[in-house]
């Protein structure tokens, strides 16, 4: 489908210029299709993040004929999975966070982001927007992408949570899900590009 779009979901103290974003969007680009690649920077105020997000979605569906397919890494999977629902729309979910499963409170806090912006503050009410966000996966919508090497999530939460998805479990590896390259090819088929 050539005008098939893929929004993707940078994580917690990520940003658009994420290893993945750049690798995905580069492999876009090398097939004539950059502009069918969308990686907004996200809000660490969780309800903005959706909500910009939302307003991303709407726009996307009504200058195309097909709703975007959502690639979510870390945080970014949570806010996927939760738009998936809302949106009837596929996700590929790489390493993602899985906030029915943590303690929301324990990113409580001042944080800087990974590529030197300005700091941000997490707050108790930012880890209650999260909590509530939480949406009950409908299977046939996902791809999850696991590496058991993982050092900031625990894998077993995220296979556990999607049971019944399509899931890849995938040895060693760590949170930046080491093997992302290798699965661009099928990762641009599961959007239908």
């Amino acid at each position: 489908m050539r005008d098939a779009v893929i929004l993707y979901l940078h994580g917690f103290r990520s940003s658009p210029g994420a290893w993945k974003a750049r690798l995905l969007f580069a492999e876009m680009a090398r097939r004539g299709l950059a502009g069918q690649f969308l990686c907004p920077p996200l809000s660490p105020v969780p309800d903005e993040a959706v909500s910009d997000l939302s307003r991303l979605i709407e726009s996307c569906r009504e200058v195309s004929s097909h709703s975007p397919t959502l690639v979510g890494s870390s945080l970014g999977g949570h806010y996927a999975n939760h738009l998936a629902e809302k949106y009837d729309l596929r996700a590929v979910l790489v390493n993602p966070a899985v906030v029915a499963r943590l303690d929301a409170d324990r990113f409580v806090g001042e944080h800087l982001p990974f590529d030197g912006g300005p700091p941000f503050c997490f707050t108790p009410e930012h880890a209650r927007q999260l909590t509530a966000q939480v949406a009950t996966p409908t299977p046939e919508r996902y791809w999850l992408l696991l590496e058991t090497g993982d050092e900031a999530l625990d894998y077993r939460e995220a296979q556990d949570f999607y049971f019944g998805c399509r899931q890849n479990v995938f040895e060693g590896g760590d949170h930046s899900f080491t093997r992302f390259p290798e699965l661009l090819p099928q990762i641009l088929e599961f959007a239908g590009i």
